[in-house]
């Protein structure tokens, strides 16, 4: 692949139409358990294809990892379903604490694009280990959940129960953004409603979905 064509890739509709994503790093190259498709470590080459202003290198094109919503359900028992975060460092950073604690990632529609160069710079490798599902129906999703055996659990600013109660066993945590919070219908579909004790009127969407991540990771 040529120099030309992988920038293009910092553009998600070339990403989408190639299939193909940029990451950038050693540190990310050393966590993929799969040579990249292409790399470029020449100093021309990497300033024309790097999203940053001082950039690093390698550069390397991977192809997509994402799976869809049924894999993603049937092979982890702890879950967490983002529902319109569009901060990509938020986004990243969930994946990297779902690698931590052995969970899996659904991504509705509206979060922010699984592939851009700055969610992929957040999870700091997490990327390539832990399963992530995109472009889910968030109440859709509750639902097949459901079926298969899982509690799933809204994040709600406050009146919920205690994370020590509400996570028990397969567990799927609702995240919404912190501006907005979770819509109507997708916190209807959920078994319960889990709020985390808090000085602060409310915590960044990637804080409130690592917390409950661990205690999911802690009971089981």
């Amino acid at each position: 692949m040529s120099a030309k064509r992988a920038a293009k890739l910092r553009q998600k509709k070339h990403r989408e139409s190639e299939r193909l994503f940029l990451a950038e790093g050693r540190s990310l190259f050393e966590e993929s358990p799969v040579p990249a498709y292409s790399t470029f470590t020449g100093q021309d080459d990497v300033k024309r294809i790097s999203s940053l202003e001082t950039p690093t290198g390698p550069v390397g094109v991977f192809a997509f990892l994402d799976v869809s919503a049924e894999e993603l359900l049937q092979g982890r028992e702890r879950l967490v379903l983002l529902h319109g975060v569009q901060d990509p460092g938020n986004v990243g950073t969930v994946i990297r604490s779902a690698h931590a604690f052995g969970a899996g990632v659904a991504l509705s529609k509206g979060c922010a694009d699984l592939y851009n160069p700055k969610t992929v710079r957040a999870t700091m490798g997490s990327i390539f280990h832990t399963p992530v599902a995109r472009e889910v129906d968030g109440a859709r999703f509750v639902g097949l959940a459901g079926e298969l055996g899982f509690c799933a659990a809204a994040a709600v600013p406050g009146g919920g129960e205690s994370p020590r109660t509400a996570i028990q066993g397969k567990t799927l945590v609702v995240v919404g953004s912190e501006g907005s919070g979770l819509p109507e219908e997708v916190e209807a579909a959920c078994d319960r409603r889990v709020s985390l004790p808090a000085q602060a009127p409310s915590l960044n969407a990637a804080v409130a979905a690592s917390i409950l991540l661990y205690e999911a990771y802690a009971v089981c």
